[in-house]
């Protein structure tokens, strides 16, 4: 089978399209023809050799979160789903190929409206958003504040926190136009960055000085200082990346004067466990509204496997709002 390999940690050189072994399923196991596989920003990461994959790989390194295709083979323990099923889901690696193997309860079906395209962009931001507000007790009435907005984890995040019942969605992004589609999501108040620098400041007068319940953060070290500022009295904080680093100094008395709560998730390295809980959760949670069109799924560009070096670069231009995918 055709599949991206990383041949040594680098530049977009270092990823080849070349032919590998197929994998084979084990008992609990879903064979998977893979249609749509989405870049995720922990591939480039992984390219450059700053990500490796959980416990290391057997052969080629493969990357690749995210999935979408119909099951080809099964073992004989699955439950649940039959042979011709569409279906998506999370993987440790190896999403960017012609076939993958993923545990079962990793997989769920893929609603009738959406697209293969569609599809394959949606397991890993939209399962990691819905994890993480859950994580922060997210509540209806209580308002949040993403960074990103024009990213996957960002626009899934919107619009989650708007179905789970947000008084107020604040949002950051690097241009006007991102912010403007962000809106049509249900952004509340859109901050740009490069204009709105304070978005602290910016965040606290809409809020009548009170600050926001809950910030959902991809950006780590350059914004803790704004985040603690900008959140309320007894708010939480949940970094799910640290595109900026991961080193910064800290003000340990907001954490006392605010009784603040902040934490860390990753999702890739998790138990397999907390990663088909997880899945439970979206399945039962948000995939209903993403089947009926009140969560939409943004794809951004479409790639064919042959240019994954061109949808890195594209990636890391940031000129993105929404999902990248490879078309298999």
């Amino acid at each position: 089978m055709k599949a991206v390999v990383i041949s040594g940690p680098g530049d977009v050189d270092v990823l080849e399209v070349r032919d590998i072994p197929a994998p084979s399923p084990g008992p609990e196991d879903l064979l998977v023809r893979v249609r749509a596989a989405a870049l995720n920003r922990a591939d480039l990461l992984q390219r450059r050799g700053g990500y490796p994959q959980p416990g290391g790989t057997n052969g080629p390194e493969v990357p690749g979160l995210e999935f979408a295709g119909e099951v080809i083979e099964m073992g004989s323990r699955v439950q649940g789903f039959a042979l011709g099923d569409r279906v998506m889901g999370l993987l440790a690696g190896g999403g960017q190929a012609e076939q993958v193997v993923t545990h079962y309860r990793l997989a769920t079906k893929v609603p009738a409206n959406l697209s293969w395209v569609e599809a394959g962009g949606t397991p890993e931001v939209y399962i990691t958003a819905h994890d993480a507000l859950r994580q922060c007790d997210f509540t209806a009435g209580e308002s949040a504040l993403i960074h990103a907005v024009g990213s996957g984890v960002g626009i899934a995040a919107i619009q989650i926190a708007k179905m789970m019942g947000a008084s107020l969605v604040v949002g950051t992004a690097g241009s006007d136009e991102k912010l403007d589609k962000a809106r049509a999501l249900g952004l509340d108040l859109a901050i740009n960055y490069r204009t709105q620098p304070d978005f602290a400041a910016e965040a606290l007068h809409f809020t009548r000085e009170r600050g926001v319940d809950v910030i959902l953060d991809v950006i780590g070290a350059d914004y803790w200082e704004r985040n603690m500022r900008a959140l309320a009295p007894k708010g939480r904080m949940i970094l799910v990346g640290t595109m900026s680093g991961a080193t910064t100094q800290a003000n340990l008395g907001v954490f006392l004067q605010k009784r603040a709560q902040v934490r860390g998730t990753v999702l890739r390295a998790r138990p397999i466990e907390e990663k088909a809980e997880a899945t439970r959760a979206f399945e039962k949670s948000v995939l209903p509204h993403i089947a009926n069109g009140r969560i939409k799924v943004i794809v951004d560009r479409v790639f064919p496997l042959a240019e994954v070096a061109e949808a890195h670069r594209y990636m890391a231009s940031n000129a993105n709002f929404g999902k990248i995918v490879l078309e298999l």
